[in-house]
C-alpha cells in the first residue's frame, strides 16, 4: 500500500475515534434522564414510602450522572453547544419534574390544587433557571465558556437535593416533620432561590480565603455533628440547607461592597462628558 494512502487513513481514524468522544458525556446525561424518567413512574400509583425511597435514591444517581458528565466532557475535551442543551434539557426532568413529582405525591397531594400549584411552580422556576443558566454560560455560537466560581441563583439538583433528603428523612426516620403546609413553605422558597439573583458557589473554580474555609468548616462541622446526634439523612438535610444559608450569608457581606461599586460606576457616568449629536 502507497504510504500517503496509509497516512491518509489513519488520519480518517484518528478524526473518526475524536468525533466518538461526543457521545461519552451525552450517554451520562442520558442516563440521568432515565433515572429521572423512572422515578416519576415509581411515583405514580399507590405508591407506598418504600417506593418514594427508591424514587429518591433514583434521584440520588442522577444527580451522580449529572455530575461524571460534565466532567467526562472536559477530560476528554468533548465539550460542545449541543452537550451544554442536553445537560439544562436533563436537569429539567431529573432535578425538576422528577423531585416535583415525589414531593407532590409523598405530601403536596393532600392539598389539592394548592399543592398542585406549588410544585408546578417548582418545574417553572427550574426550567427559567436552566434557561437562564444557558443564557449566561454560553459564548457566541452556543459554545460553552469556563466555568465560573459563582453560579447565579440555587443549582437545581442543590433544591432537588434539599426535597429528596426530607424524603429520604422522613421515611427512614420519622424524626422530620411532614407538614404539607411546611413542605409547600420550603419548596416555594427553593423555587424562590433558583430564580434569585443569590450567588452560589460552584465549587469549580474554588480559591481559598479565610471566609470561604470558616464557612466550609463550619457547614461540614455541624454536619458531622448531627449525622452522630441524629441521623445520615437527617445530617444531608443539614448540608444542603448549609448550602443555602452559606450563599445568602456572602450575598449579605459583599451587598455594601457592591453597592459601593455600582454608585461609583454611576457617578463616573455622570461625570464623563456628554458626546453631542452630529
Amino acid at each position: 500500500m502507497c504510504p500517503d494512502v496509509g497516512q491518509a487513513t489513519s488520519r480518517k481514524m484518528k478524526v473518526d475515534l475524536r468525533k466518538t468522544l461526543f457521545i461519552l458525556p451525552n450517554l451520562f446525561t442520558l442516563s440521568s434522564v432515565l433515572c429521572g424518567f423512572y422515578a416519576i413512574l415509581t411515583c405514580t400509583g399507590g405508591a407506598t414510602n418504600n417506593e418514594y425511597y427508591r424514587a429518591s435514591l433514583l434521584i440520588i444517581f442522577a444527580m451522580f450522572f449529572d455530575t461524571v458528565d460534565g466532567r467526562v466532557a472536559r477530560l476528554t475535551k468533548s465539550q460542545s453547544a449541543v452537550g451544554v442543551q442536553l445537560d439544562s434539557l436533563a436537569d429539567v426532568i431529573s432535578f425538576g419534574v422528577a423531585p416535583a413529582v415525589l414531593v407532590y405525591r409523598w405530601s403536596l397531594e393532600s392539598l389539592d390544587v394548592v399543592g398542585l400549584l406549588a410544585a408546578f411552580t417548582y418545574v417553572a422556576c427550574g426550567t427559567i433557571r436552566l434557561a437562564r443558566f444557558n443564557v449566561l454560560t454560553t459564548g457566541e455560537g452556543g459554545a460553552p465558556k469556563k466555568p465560573s466560581k459563582y453560579i447565579l441563583g440555587l443549582p437545581t439538583p442543590a433544591a432537588a437535593g434539599i426535597l429528596i433528603s426530607l424524603v429520604v428523612a422522613n421515611t427512614v426516620t420519622g424524626r422530620l416533620p411532614g407538614s404539607p403546609l411546611l413542605i409547600m413553605a420550603v419548596v416555594l422558597a427553593l423555587s424562590f432561590f433558583m430564580i434569585s439573583t443569590v450567588r452560589f458557589r460552584s465549587f469549580k473554580d474554588l480559591r481559598l480565603s479565610w471566609r470561604t474555609v470558616f464557612f466550609v468548616s463550619v457547614a461540614i462541622g455541624s454536619t458531622v455533628f448531627v449525622a452522630l446526634q441524629f441521623h445520615v439523612s437527617i445530617a444531608l438535610v443539614w448540608l444542603l440547607a448549609s448550602y443555602i444559608v452559606i450563599g445568602v450569608a456572602e450575598a449579605i457581606f459583599s451587598l455594601p461592597s457592591r453597592l459601593a461599586k455600582r454608585r461609583a460606576l454611576q457617578e463616573n457616568e455622570e461625570d464623563a462628558p456628554k458626546r453631542l449629536p452630529y
